[in-house]
């Protein structure tokens, strides 16, 4: 870790903060070496918002640090980018994505400098400021748990990393360059820091009773940092790639392996998790939202009152000038939907056919069949359709007949939504529909979700699971971890299921799909490489109708409504009937295109087969998909480090 990023704290305190709360941390602001700035409640808010405003930079978690540029490939999810098998391989080099560049605006650099300037606010708190204060405990809080999450997301991206948790004092050169070490280090130091903070941040019912604090999704949380301790906990007790020994230097010796081989301490971290969970259950149950999909709609509309909200933390970027959660995986637009469809004006940033969207999260297409039937949660999170526009040229959409929009002639301008194919299934759980702003060019302001209350629920009933593996007490407090399992079963419309490990694996799926989290439990729970091959295997039943899937068929059946809700101007038609993609759908005993009924192929395209697994880069055949589990240091980091960072996992400096 570079420290001398420190002093561009110094200038960058007097920045707008764009990633940070809409009106939040609005004044000037003197020097962070000032030791007055920390005995200043207002001027130490400022200097957190220097942590903030790293967060909203280009190649941050901005733009890099969410879509498919993370938590990607998975037996759920993949990613569109298929012109590159880098992102399947887990072998992002320098320059791919523009994730690594020479004037270190990376990932690895922000995520450092985030770090290091939590050190500086940490330890200007500790040395200058009157901790006994509610509104400088907070703050503490606040500042421990945002450097917290930053290191969270540096193990799960690289493994093993730097474990700064000093400021640089300008004597010190072992805290200039921090040498990278065994990631259980940085654990046991983070269960110590968010025991901490949520000692000193209060409950949501409590928070506005402090100055500096508000009750605010944007924002950390007493549960917050309990969430984050239990969602270490089931890290630090799980699997993970790593180097057998660790080694300066690197080595090549590395396998999937326990992070803790003693399993009384396994089971103490289980125990831990649970009851971290459970005094988030006790005090703040409220937040479970009676509908699924409203958790959703209330992110893209930018509900972020944290009494109204599923979201204990979603970090905020500014409306339509920062932050493209939605515009890198939210449901795919055509160009020519800019200023057609509701909420948008322009989307900027094209894939690679050019349409105007990226939406590099794309839905493993056996996943739609693993759904229950009639789980409420499958038609929320997956698409089979884009949003199109049509000029009035005078002729009906390609593949569509005049009578696809009763009422209408094809010589309309229309919005729709435009079928696509079992290839390209898109996630829907940040639609522009929902949003409540319009966003200039790519910048949606959508806030990136992070830890949402039904996490809490299913962490606790997996952290009992573990626990009562190894022998431990299992429920904390009197809490059920089934009952916890059922209800959100029980809000996605099904019965209760027995809980176990298997049911876990499955249900998480199911509900966080699209949340950047899957990947990260298929590799603590050792199964990311085994879901890998399974989804690549029955992605080809699929595309063959064979195996489980024989007897699909080939094509689907979808009937239109006029809603001109969704268009800024003119009309707007969306599907109100959609049937044939689940095996056994029943369908209608005749489909009349008189009456607005379209059947179109969903396997194929102008006769090729568009399920091709071997393009989409699932796994990459012929390399270890365990041993690059990870993103690499970028070479320009190494050069950077003075001899303290280096690659294991076989990717060379």
């Amino acid at each position: 870790m570079k420290s001398n990023i420190k002093y561009f704290l110094l200038g960058a305190l007097a920045l707008s903060f764009a990633a940070c709360e809409k009106d939040f941390f609005n004044t000037d602001s003197p020097s962070a070496m000032d030791e007055a700035v920390f005995k200043s409640a207002d001027q130490t808010q400022q200097a957190i918002g220097a942590i903030y405003n790293t967060f909203g930079e280009d190649k941050s978690f901005r733009n890099r640090l969410c879509g498919g540029y993370v938590a990607l490939n998975t037996d759920i999810e993949h990613c569109s980018k298929t012109e590159s098998d880098e992102y399947a391989a887990y072998n992002i080099t320098a320059g791919i994505g523009n994730l690594s560049t020479a004037d270190g605006k990376d990932p690895w650099a922000y995520l450092n400098s985030a770090i290091e300037r939590a050190n500086v606010v940490i330890d200007g708190i500790r040395a200058h400021s009157d901790t006994t204060d509610a509104s400088f405990k907070y703050l503490l809080g606040e500042v421990l748990t945002l450097r917290a999450f930053c290191y969270l997301e540096m193990v799960k991206l690289w493994g093993d990393v730097p474990a700064s948790f000093e400021s640089y004092n300008g004597t010190n050169p072992e805290v200039l360059y921090t040498k990278k070490q065994d990631r259980n280090v940085i654990y046991e130091q983070l269960r110590i820091d968010l025991k901490e903070a949520a000692r000193l941040m209060p409950w949501s019912e409590d928070i506005n009773a402090v100055p500096s604090a508000k009750n605010y999704t944007g924002r950390p949380s007493k549960a917050l940092a309990y969430g984050l301790l239990a969602r270490m906990d089931l890290m630090y007790a799980g699997l993970a790639m790593r180097p057998d020994v660790f080694t300066e230097g690197g080595t090549s010796a590395c396998s999937v392996q326990y992070n803790v081989k003693d399993p009384s301490k396994r089971q103490e971290l289980y125990q831990e998790a649970a009851w971290a969970c459970a005094q988030v259950i006790k005090q703040e149950d409220f937040k479970f939202k009676p509908s699924f999909d409203s958790v959703f709609i209330d992110l893209c509309q930018d509900v972020t009152n944290y009494a109204q909200s599923e979201w204990i933390w979603a970090l905020p970027f500014m409306d339509g000038t920062r932050g493209q959660v939605l515009a890198l995986t939210g449901n795919k637009m055509s160009d020519k939907c800019q200023g057609h469809l509701i909420n948008t004006t322009f989307y900027a940033s094209g894939d690679k056919n050019n349409t105007k969207t990226q939406a590099m999260v794309w839905i493993v297409p056996t996943f739609y069949y693993q759904f229950e039937k009639n789980d409420k949660r499958r038609d929320v999170t997956i698409l089979p359709w884009s949003w199109e526009y049509d000029n009035g040229s005078g002729t009906a959409p390609s593949g569509y007949a005049e009578q696809t929009f009763p009422g209408t002639s094809a010589s309309e301008s229309k919005v729709y939504q435009k079928q696509s194919n079992a290839g390209q299934m898109y996630l829907g759980k940040y639609r522009i529909e929902w949003m409540n702003h319009k966003y200039s060019g790519n910048e949606d302001g959508i806030d990136l979700p992070v830890l949402r209350y039904t996490d809490i629920l299913l962490m606790y009933a997996e952290a009992v699971i573990g626990s009562k593996e190894g022998n431990g007490p299992g429920e904390v407090e009197g809490i059920s971890a089934q009952e916890c399992f059922d209800r959100v079963r029980a809000r996605a419309g099904l019965a209760s299921k027995t809980l176990d490990f298997e049911a876990i694996v499955d249900e998480r799926a199911f509900e966080f799909c699209g949340e950047y989290i899957r990947k990260y439990d298929l590799m603590r729970w050792g199964l990311l490489k085994e879901k890998l091959v399974a989804a690549q295997q029955a992605a080809y039943d699929l595309q063959n109708n064979t195996g489980p899937y024989a007897g699909r068929p080939d094509s689907v059946w979808f009937h239109y409504t006029q809603n001109n809700t969704y268009a800024q101007s003119g009309a707007a038609y969306v599907f109100d009937k959609f049937v044939g993609i689940d095996v056994d759908a029943e369908r209608p005993a005749e489909f009349s295109k008189e009456d607005g009924w379209v059947a179109k192929a969903f396997y194929t395209k102008d006769d090729a087969p568009v399920i091709v697994p071997a393009k989409w880069y699932l796994y990459k055949e012929g390399t270890d998909i365990d041993m690059h589990q990870y993103w690499p240091i970028f070479s320009v980091n190494i050069a950077a480090s003075n001899g303290t960072l280096w690659n294991d996992y076989l990717y060379g400096n």
